[in-house]
């Protein structure tokens, strides 16, 4: 998107963005990590120009995403860019069921390999996917607000993170885009789960699962959680 509004070259962009990643962790001793995100609603062709993009940076991401309009663009069509991108080393993360229903779900894990969704709202309709996730321990990238802001859901009341946790699903709290839907992470924990009918051993337990499928290594996860 920035590539084509300012006419700049999409790899400088990726590059650009890494760049200023790496200076804000110097700076400010925060941890950051970059995933690199495809666009759906542009098509496939587009798609593979944003892929090439990311490529030519690829040590500097450590996963590969996309998002857009899932109901006309199925999974299917992008299969060869995450095969790539699995080639490259990345993780894999997918925006599915928003917009589309468990199929779209169903076709990020068994087509494009996702080990976490972005959403996967609609996995509520289809219990055989929701013991299929939590077996194969594959994250879910929950945003409450978001998804009452996108009438994914109608209200808080009605989102099945809650659901998530208790059949066992490595679900998360997650911002979605914080600018955008005008909140922070805090008021995704103190306002919208409780909202959500999330008990406070809910909330517990979703902040251990983002440890969980956080693309970390096991050393990692383990510092984190270590005393200091």
């Amino acid at each position: 998107f920035m590539a084509q509004a300012h006419a700049l070259d999409p790899a400088a962009v990726v590059e650009a963005v890494a760049d200023g990643a790496a200076r804000g962790q110097r700076e400010f001793h925060v941890r950051t990590q970059l995933i690199g995100i495809m666009s759906r609603t542009f098509g496939p062709a587009t798609a593979t120009r944003e892929l090439e993009a990311l490529l030519a940076h690829r040590d500097k991401l450590v996963a590969l995403d996309i998002a857009g309009d899932e109901a006309r663009w199925p999974g299917s069509l992008f299969r060869d860019h995450f095969r790539r991108g699995r080639d490259a080393g990345w993780h894999i993360t997918v925006h599915a069921g928003e917009s589309a229903g468990p199929t779209s779900v169903w076709q990020a894990v068994r087509e494009l390999g996702a080990e976490r969704l972005g959403h996967a709202v609609r996995a509520s309709e289809d219990p055989a996917l929701l013991d299929y996730l939590a077996e194969q321990r594959i994250g879910i990238e929950s945003c409450l607000t978001s998804n009452v802001q996108t009438s994914t859901v109608a209200s808080y009341a009605q989102h099945p993170l809650a659901t998530y946790l208790a059949h066992g699903l490595l679900a998360t709290i997650n911002t979605d885009d914080p600018a955008i839907s005008g909140i922070t992470l805090t008021h995704e924990l103190t306002v919208a789960a409780p909202a959500a009918h999330l008990s406070p051993a809910l909330i517990r337990r979703a902040q251990a699962n983002a440890l969980a499928v956080a693309f970390l290594s096991e050393a990692e996860k383990a510092q984190l959680v270590s005393p200091s």
